[in-house]
């Protein structure tokens, strides 16, 4: 989502809007930045029923996918100029299955965190998901403005600018090793032994 942030400043007003109006297209830009927040509700909602039951671990397995996927697909895009209209229209479908794979990430993340957590550090092993999330905020730039400062602007807007939405591939690789080897939780686990018995 970081990355998406630096490239709606530095690129998308460019390449997926008419020109002849910058500040117009600015703002669409960043309109589409923001259309992932709408999202995350239904997907907090979505994913928190998903979560309870099913487990976590798929949560946390799906949303991963999810994320990663669009990101993805976010970097293979046609420009306005290659395909009009409907650039901007598939750049805001993909923006709101990342915010519904944000909301879903965070809330699983929390989950599995908590109720993995020994009692009494429940809340400072919890804390650890936003950190990361807030991590990711650093490290988005740290991608994105490199390639916008070594490249020419021309390079930047025809091919540079997808070069991180296709470097998350082998985040969700690594990610999708990590957490197929994850437990799931005591908790989850548990209440399942519940729900058999009765």
């Amino acid at each position: 989502l970081a990355i998406y942030g630096t490239a709606a400043a530095l690129v998308f007003p460019k390449i997926f809007f008419p020109e002849g109006n910058q500040s117009a297209a600015t703002i669409a830009a960043f309109a589409t930045f923001g259309v992932a927040y709408v999202a995350r509700p239904v997907g907090s909602f979505f994913m928190g029923h998903i979560g309870d039951r099913l487990g976590r671990k798929k949560v946390m397995v799906g949303t991963l996918l999810l994320m990663g996927i669009s990101t993805f697909l976010v970097g293979c895009l046609p420009t306005y100029g290659q395909v009009g209209m409907l650039a901007p229209v598939l750049l805001v479908l993909l923006r709101l299955l990342q915010g519904l794979s944000a909301a879903g990430e965070q809330a699983g993340a929390n989950s599995m965190s908590f109720e993995h957590a020994p009692d009494d550090r429940r809340g400072f092993f919890t804390s650890f998901t936003l950190s990361g999330t807030q991590g990711g905020q650093v490290l988005a730039p740290a991608v994105f403005l490199p390639l916008a400062a070594v490249l020419p602007d021309e390079q930047l807007q025809s091919w540079g600018w997808r070069v991180p939405f296709w470097i998350s591939a082998l985040v969700v690789v690594i990610g999708f090793a990590i957490r197929r080897s994850l437990d799931e939780t005591p908790e989850f686990e548990a209440e399942e032994r519940r729900t058999d018995l009765t």
